[in-house]
């Protein structure tokens, strides 16, 4: 086992005696790349750091054709990668990475071979109304101006799930689960995991890759 830490995160005690990488905040292609070659043998990596971190993480695992490995998280505070998989944080997230098992969970991905694992936003320019249609699978999500499209992997099938939020629509917002999630558009900010795309996009999907990853859960 091989402990990533990105940026400045906290490393919990239970970790100290295992090998260590420091990595940028979101790791680079490079950190990535020297994480992988000091992991070695090792099947299991911990990530300590932010959703941005363990995503970039994956991305480069599934662009090297490494998603056989065990990924465990280790966030300080609670975030949409947590909740959406229900993990601890802290020192008792630092435990399960130590002693729990891996289970396949759905990965997902964009159509850059990006991949997704908390939420991902996507509104117009300077957080504008969001102009265009959306579906999930087959079903519409949204036809026309919405504030935010909201897209968030799920641990089951069929693998990720999004919702619109209209204006001034102040009812619970439905969620609609899909294997994938296209929106066109004229033109939509994306932001990953909380970093925002530097361009506008007018077409964009989020969606359940072929093979899955190995998650360390409860």
């Amino acid at each position: 086992m091989i402990v990533i830490r990105c940026g400045s995160a906290p490393v919990p005690t239970v970790l100290g005696e295992h090998p260590r990488v420091e990595c940028s905040e979101v790791p680079t292609k490079d950190d990535v790349n020297r994480a992988l070659y000091e992991i070695g043998h090792r099947r299991r990596v911990v990530v300590c750091g932010t959703d941005a971190g363990l995503a970039a993480l994956l991305t480069r695992l599934l662009r090297t054709e490494n998603l056989d490995m065990e990924v465990a998280y280790v966030a300080e505070d609670p975030t949409p990668a947590t909740r959406a998989y229900d993990l601890p944080t802290g020192s008792a997230a630092a435990k399960l990475g130590v002693r729990g098992e891996a289970r396949e969970v759905p990965l997902i991905r964009d159509e850059t071979g990006t991949v997704l694992v908390g939420e991902a936003t996507v509104t117009g320019p300077g957080g504008a109304h969001l102009v265009g249609e959306a579906y999930a699978d087959d079903e519409r999500i949204f036809s026309g101006e919405i504030d935010t499209l909201t897209v968030r992997p799920t641990p089951q099938l069929p693998g990720v799930r999004a919702t619109a939020a209209r204006p001034r629509r102040v009812l619970r917002r439905s969620w609609l689960p899909a294997r994938a999630v296209q929106l066109g558009t004229e033109a939509g900010v994306i932001t990953r995991d909380g970093v925002t795309g530097r361009r506008a996009v007018k077409r964009t999907s989020f969606y359940r890759h072929t093979e899955p990853w190995r998650l360390v859960s409860p």
